[in-house]
């Protein structure tokens, strides 16, 4: 999975899945230990988990970056 940002030590990773998704859109952020999964249309967290404020720091990078994603 390519990593397509970085920061605060969180990295959000995506990739392309052709001809066969198997999820709705979404994104992996990753922080230390912590992984979680974000659906890119309402920003829903799909699964895992992150500390609150790197979670915080997600969504708003999320936010600012929808239409890129």
């Amino acid at each position: 999975m390519p990593t397509i940002s970085r920061f605060f030590g969180i990295a959000i990773r995506m990739y392309w899945e052709a001809g066969n998704p198997h999820h709705r859109p979404h994104f992996h952020a990753y922080y230390q230990d912590y992984a979680a999964v974000f659906a890119i249309d309402d920003l829903s967290l799909l699964g895992g988990t992150l500390p609150e404020r790197q979670m915080r720091y997600v969504l708003s990078w999320a936010r600012e970056h929808r239409n890129e994603l």
